[in-house]
């Protein structure tokens, strides 16, 4: 079975390099990838990404430290609850499995845990690879394989990622699940963490998908995940079937729209570098380099948002307003635009967007008692 596509020396070694001597690479797991995804305009995060940079020790060497992540006790917690989950061969899990997304199945008996033991990410993507189409070759028997190994390409470049685990039904079929540490209350979750968990979920069927093209005949990749949890307040693990066809197709859409790596690291200056070793001036020069595409978004999705913010904000950009907001002021692009526009001082009057904005200035000013400035 042929192995996802690599980057080519050239490219390689050039990502390297802005990296810096001796820096090694950071992994670009789904969560980073999802909100990629989510912002497919930003050049910077995709190089910075495409190239394994820290992104939280570039933050820091910035003087913008993130606040960005998951604490060491929500990791050990995490860790702990998953290893509940996943205890006598992942009997608990099965069972989740059969009873939200396969009851007309047989119950999960002596499933196949198979070995998915490697060298290297691509080694591991190839076993994994491999165990799966013996899983869809085997019908009528449950499979599950824990923190299995799938690459996805990314703008040109393989993102190597591990779900926490992938079931194969008797029918053939493949199910991602996601073990997650927030708690279930009532039967429900917090929206925006089961949102995100969503997001992340597509991630993994799109490499699923990839890896089920290339099987004949190529078994169904299920577009309804499973996410477990722990029940209410203790550390019983419940579960839900959450239908991802929708952020599966945001995000194949806004991965396609990714501009490639390569292009990008051509357009930067010689030299660039992006190491933790240099002074702050260099590495912002370096940043700068990249044009960046900042939403208050960001600031829940990437290690450099607040950098971004401050550099947008320093610029007057609307962009740090809002995504909606920048798609309501059309071509007016600053907030010095903006406000210049509303008092009548620039823009085409004929423009719907800077009537709108002179009319709300007019209103304003009524409604404040404000001497009134005729729109022109």
């Amino acid at each position: 079975m042929p192995l996802p596509r690599t980057p080519g020396k050239a490219l390689r070694q050039r990502l390297a390099e802005l990296r810096g001597p001796d820096v090694p690479a950071k992994a670009l797991d789904a969560r980073a990838l999802a909100a990629l995804a989510a912002n497919p305009g930003c050049k910077r995060r995709a190089i910075l990404d495409g190239a394994g940079v820290n992104k939280a020790t570039l933050a820091s060497s910035l003087g913008s430290p993130s606040v960005f992540g998951q604490s060491q006790f929500a990791f050990t917690r995490g860790n702990a609850f998953e290893a509940k989950v996943k205890a006598d061969g992942g009997a608990e899990l099965l069972r989740l499995v059969h009873e939200k997304l396969d009851r007309h199945a047989q119950p999960p008996a002596d499933a196949r845990v198979p070995d998915l033991a490697a060298v290297g990410p691509e080694g591991r993507t190839a076993r994994t690879a491999l165990a799966l189409r013996e899983a869809s070759d085997t019908p009528g028997t449950w499979t599950l394989l824990d923190h299995p190994m799938l690459a996805l390409d990314v703008a040109g470049s393989p993102a190597f990622l591990e779900p926490d685990a992938v079931v194969v039904h008797p029918d053939g079929s493949w199910t991602v699940v996601e073990i997650k540490s927030f708690p279930m209350l009532d039967g429900s979750a917090d929206a925006a963490k089961v949102g995100a968990a969503a997001r992340q979920a597509a991630v993994y069927v799109l490499a699923l998908e990839e890896v089920a093209a290339r099987l004949d005949p190529a078994p169904e990749v299920r577009h309804r995940v499973l996410l477990v949890c722990p029940k209410d307040f203790s550390n019983l693990p419940t579960a839900s079937a959450v239908d991802i066809r929708k952020q599966r197709a945001v995000t194949r859409r806004q991965l396609a729209r990714l501009t490639r790596i390569e292009d990008i690291a051509d357009t930067l200056p010689e030299g660039t570098c992006f190491s933790p070793e240099l002074s702050a001036d260099e590495l912002t020069t370096a940043v700068e380099s990249v044009p960046a595409t900042y939403a208050p978004e960001c600031l829940s999705s990437c290690e450099l948002a607040f950098h971004c913010r401050d550099r947008s904000r320093a610029a007057g950009a609307v962009t740090s307003l809002g995504r909606s907001v920048r798609a309501e002021l059309g071509g007016l692009t600053t907030v010095d635009d903006v406000l210049s526009a509303a008092r009548g001082e620039s823009g085409d009057p004929d423009d719907p967007t800077v009537a709108a904005l002179r009319r709300a200035a007019q209103l304003r000013a009524e409604a404040l008692g404000q001497e009134v400035t005729p729109c022109r």
